[in-house]
């Protein structure tokens, strides 16, 4: 401020550290909590280390920065297991801007030489035959859909589990989609439901996801989603019509509705619904988003159509990874070749 004031005068000096305090705000209330969480558990791995080294804090050189990618892949977790390559990645980029926040110059070289130790000792974990992490979620597909709808009480708690899944399956949901959705973003179409979805991590848009009637009335997610808002409005209230309240609601053990759903609750809902249908490998909140992917390739579709209905840039290398294949037998480049 002493900087600007000798430039400008006290007047603008003022109006400038104002304009930069508003800056700050409005930067904390754009990002999301999921990132603010990530930025808090990462500035504590950091922490951690830093005590372990006798390190201080607030000072990020290239040879801390790369005793502190070694130190999460060799012993970093509280229990002196090692971090996978991939969480340790994610706790250096935050740590990075958790210094910078504080006033601690990084440089961009000391932290691409952190990276680059990274990724060369998470290549000599693959050489040794380790493999860390739970790797990709399992995808969903019909036959779990099915047993899903099968399993799913004649409640209320199972009219949401049923549409959360069908629907979820249909417009290739992360379990923060559900859990950001309102009433009001969900309508009905002569041909089925129009689902407005806050799409992407970084710059956001609004994505229609259209979802078609289903010639399996079983498993049908414009009927399953329908039923269930129809049985919520009945047992608890017109207020829950209302455009601005939760599409999908938290429902106790009792009956209650607690409100609406969050990440977590979807996330740990899907384990539960998915476990209870005796899906051999229980699903996780990225279940459904692989499942649509995977099982839409395998039918045919167009990789652009798939795009769109997931919210991925047409050509996302994390799409192509999300269509797994059953086996490489039936789904093969080679096969029919000579």
């Amino acid at each position: 401020m002493e900087r600007w004031a000798e430039r400008h005068g006290v007047d603008a000096a003022r109006r400038l550290a104002e304009a930069e305090d508003l800056a700050d705000a409005v930067a904390a209330e754009i990002t999301p909590d999921n990132t603010v969480d990530t930025y808090g558990k990462s500035w504590r791995v950091w922490t951690r280390f830093c005590a372990a080294a006798g390190l201080p804090q607030l000072e990020a050189t290239r040879g801390s920065l790369v005793a502190f990618v070694t130190w999460m892949l060799r012993e970093g977790q509280q229990k002196g297991k090692g971090y996978a390559p991939s969480s340790a990645s994610t706790h250096l980029a935050a740590v990075v801007v958790g210094l910078r926040q504080r006033g601690v110059k990084v440089s961009g070289d000391d932290q691409a030489e952190a990276r680059a130790a990274l990724e060369g000792l998470a290549v000599k974990l693959l050489q040794a035959g380790e493999r860390r992490g739970r790797g990709q979620a399992v995808g969903g597909d019909i036959d779990g859909l099915r047993a899903i709808a099968r399993a799913c009480p004649d409640t209320l708690t199972g009219a949401r589990d049923k549409a959360l899944t069908l629907t979820g399956f249909h417009y290739t949901s992360r379990s923060q989609d559900p859990a950001g959705l309102l009433t009001g973003d969900v309508t009905l179409h002569p041909r089925g439901l129009v689902v407005a979805v806050l799409t992407g991590k970084t710059k956001h848009s609004v994505r229609n996801a259209k979802i078609r009637y289903a010639d399996d009335p079983g498993i049908c997610p414009v009927r399953a989603y329908t039923a269930y808002r129809t049985r919520l409005v009945a047992e608890h209230g017109e207020r829950w019509a209302d455009p601005s309240t939760p599409a999908f609601v938290g429902i106790d053990r009792w009956g209650h509705v607690t409100g609406g759903m969050v990440p977590d609750s979807v996330t740990r809902a899907i384990k539960r619904i998915s476990t209870r249908a005796g899906v051999p490998i229980a699903w996780t909140g990225h279940s459904l988003r692989i499942g649509l992917a995977s099982v839409a390739r395998r039918a045919g579709r167009d990789s652009i159509a798939i795009a769109d209905q997931g919210g991925w840039a047409r050509h996302s290398r994390s799409m192509f990874g999300y269509m797994q294949r059953e086996d490489g037998w039936d789904d093969n480049a080679a096969a029919g070749l000579t």
